[in-house]
């Protein structure tokens, strides 16, 4: 495991690239969170795994948590929501980081080894779409243009961005996404053509968005995807593409994302809790911790938009309930009002 303390976010995305793992790690003091649980003067050990996109959230959570629990160390991996969730489900980590909610396939290997679960939904994202700053030619996309470039059969075959558009260049077109164990794609291809789509193969793939960064900042023929704040975090180097659903083209921003304008690529994000663990005191106070109104400003600083209060409030009971399981019973949260689907199940 290899153990690195950087203070600025723009230095340890950038270190995402190089490392898959990475651990917070507070190394003196007596914990104030809990009892050490390994005996007297070993750390506690909180596991969490998933989501690169949730990744932020939480590595800035942890960094701050730790410094007032300096008795309590925070691994945070980098495996893709779907990735993640094999983890947890398995029961090799306390906490998972997901882009979009737990599937039926997961559902069902967290049965079939007894592992319960508390949903906890985060914070708002906007998925964005973003090509090169050279690219003089792009400035709104329509869902259905997103589509032709993305659906399995434009494999090998839509290679130009002129047969997205014919009043495009007959230039190359060059495409960087997220891969197949990433909450971001799966939301992605749902948006575009149902639960059961998926996207085309013939695309540079990482699981870490910083890679995704670095292709389309690379290539001014390039076209990518990921989590908004990788945008933010950016900006000097990608241009994002606007969106047409059919109202109009809408850039994602804080408030296009809370209001749910910014169509079909506004989501929630989540954090999912091992019930058994729920309880233990570095767990519990962790959680806490993320959940505090007085911790929501890092969910801005590090590029997502936080919650309503009035959504926080239902969520914080369900955590204190300790309720199990999950309220998007299909397992997409695509057209699903949070608040709606929160209040519903309390």
């Amino acid at each position: 495991m290899i153990q690195i303390f950087l203070d600025k976010f723009a230095v340890k995305w950038a270190a995402l690239a190089l490392l898959s793992v990475l651990t917070l790690t507070a190394c003196r003091g007596t914990g104030t969170a809990a009892q050490n649980r390994g005996g007297r003067g070993e750390m506690n050990n909180l596991s969490i795994d998933g989501s690169s996109t949730v990744f932020p959230i939480s590595e800035a959570m942890a960094e701050e948590f730790m410094k007032t629990n300096p008795g309590v160390r925070v691994t945070i991996g980098i495996s893709g929501s779907g990735g993640g969730f094999k983890k947890f489900c398995q029961g090799e980590t306390d906490i998972s980081n997901a882009s979009r909610a737990i599937n039926e396939i997961e559902r069902e290997l967290c049965a079939k080894n007894g592992i319960e679960y508390i949903e906890i939904p985060i914070a708002f994202d906007g998925i964005s779409v973003v090509v090169n700053p050279a690219n003089d030619f792009v400035q709104c996309l329509t869902v259905e243009e997103i589509k032709r470039m993305w659906e399995p059969t434009a494999e090998g075959r839509i290679v130009n961005w002129n047969q997205i558009r014919p009043t495009f260049p007959d230039r190359p077109l060059r495409l960087f996404g997220p891969g197949t164990d990433s909450g971001t794609y799966d939301y992605f291809t749902d948006a575009l053509g149902g639960k059961e789509q998926h996207s085309r193969g013939d695309y540079t793939a990482s699981e870490d968005d910083n890679i995704i960064v670095q292709g389309v900042a690379a290539d001014a023929d390039s076209l990518g995807f990921f989590g908004y704040a990788y945008y933010q975090e950016n900006q000097n180097k990608l241009k994002v593409v606007e969106i047409d659903s059919g109202e109009g083209c809408i850039a994602p921003g804080p408030n296009t994302i809370a209001d749910n304008s910014y169509q079909p690529f506004s989501r929630p994000e989540f954090i999912y809790i091992k019930k058994s663990e729920a309880d233990r005191p570095d767990v519990k106070a962790f959680v806490e911790f993320y959940l505090n109104p007085e911790h929501q400003y890092l969910i801005s600083e590090v590029g997502y938009v936080p919650l309503p209060e009035s959504v926080m409030t239902v969520v914080r009971k369900r955590y204190q309930q300790g309720k199990v399981g999950s309220v998007f019973k299909s397992g997409s949260t695509l057209n699903i009002n949070l608040r709606d689907a929160l209040n519903l199940e309390n």
